[in-house]
């Protein structure tokens, strides 16, 4: 199985499994362990998956993360997909999934996670990562924690450090 790396740098085995999405005319594939699909998907068989405690959802880059406002307390998990090193939407639809929609339970990152994004991607709300396949995830803990204190607020901290500092 997979691991994954949790925000506390805890490395464990991954059971969710990320289902791709199905070719024109083709139907989704779930089985039988914890499934994440596309977040469209899920929205259009919400009947299907309502009250389902094994069936999560992930974002492409693109899709606006409001699409899951109205479902937020229904997802035990949402996966964000991260297609490409420099293409960082994905913390963007973090941070509005916390902070405006109020999403609380697992928030995951997937896709090109490398090393030197781990701790930007825990201040913006990620609760786990899937790092690239070729990143070592025994560096990981260190790469969560590489700063002690970071000078602006954000979704791991209210205030910034200039204020921290004055009280």
């Amino acid at each position: 199985m997979p691991e994954i790396i949790t925000r506390d740098g805890e490395i464990r085995e991954d059971n969710w499994t990320l289902i791709p999405r199905p070719d024109e005319g083709e139907s989704l594939k779930l089985h039988d362990t914890p499934a994440m699909i596309p977040a469209d998907l899920w929205i259009a068989g919400r009947e299907h998956y309502q009250g389902r405690d094994d069936i999560g959802v992930w974002l492409e880059s693109h899709d606006e993360p409001g699409m899951l406002a109205d479902y937020v307390d229904e997802l035990p998990i949402v996966a964000i997909n991260f297609p490409k090193f420099t293409d960082g939407r994905g913390y963007s639809s973090a941070r509005l999934l916390r902070e405006r929609y109020g999403y609380r339970n697992e928030l995951r990152a997937v896709g090109d996670v490398l090393l030197d994004q781990l701790q930007f991607m825990k201040r913006c709300g990620f609760d786990s990562y899937v790092l690239r396949p070729d990143k070592d995830i025994k560096l990981a803990a260190h790469c969560l924690n590489f700063f002690s204190q970071a000078y602006q607020a954000a979704g791991d901290t209210e205030v910034p450090l200039f204020r921290r500092r004055a009280s």
